[in-house]
């Protein structure tokens, strides 16, 4: 099977806050921001399966800090690590005032998606190789995210999930 490195995954996605993207408070919703992601990270797990991939699990959103109207929205998103035919994509988000010429970090999040075949099926996905040491953190906790996403969805015995149970025993 192939494998590519992580920067091979890498997409980044920009966005313009207008007020349809916008709450009462003139913050970008929660859910556009999501909606986003999802897109970012779906090209991400395209460029590592070359086949269509779907949304399996989003988890651990953190927003940090909102991103006003008029702001920009740079999301950063890439494979952390990749299982049979599931991969987890790791994606983070600043926002930037162009008028005061700062950008911040908004938001952290992981999104699981599933490479399909052409009759819907789960396929096997191509292996990720780290570069760097955030790549190597990012793929070494990608078991116990795995593992927890996994249990929380009652698909794995909490007594098998030893990567996770490693955190809490000695």
């Amino acid at each position: 099977m192939i494998t590519k490195k992580t920067s091979e995954t890498k997409v980044i996605m920009t966005e313009m806050v207008f007020p349809n993207d916008t709450n009462f408070y003139g913050n970008l919703m929660g859910g556009r921001l999501m909606y986003w992601m999802d897109i970012a990270a779906a090209m991400s797990a395209g460029k590592l399966c070359n086949a269509p991939a779907v949304t399996a699990s989003v988890d651990n959103i953190s927003f940090e800090a909102p991103i006003k109207l008029g702001n920009v929205v740079h999301i950063e998103a890439k494979v952390s690590r990749a299982f049979n035919t599931s991969m987890e994509i790791h994606l983070m988000v600043w926002g930037e005032d162009i008028t005061q010429q700062y950008k911040y970090k908004s938001n952290e999040a992981y999104y699981t998606f599933v490479a399909l075949d052409p009759n819907g099926k789960p396929r096997l996905v191509p292996k990720v190789e780290t570069e760097n040491e955030e790549d190597i953190l990012l793929f070494d906790g990608a078991l116990r995210r795995r593992q927890l996403r996994l249990v929380l969805a009652k698909k794995m015995n909490a007594d098998d999930a030893t990567e996770l149970k490693a955190l809490f025993t000695k």
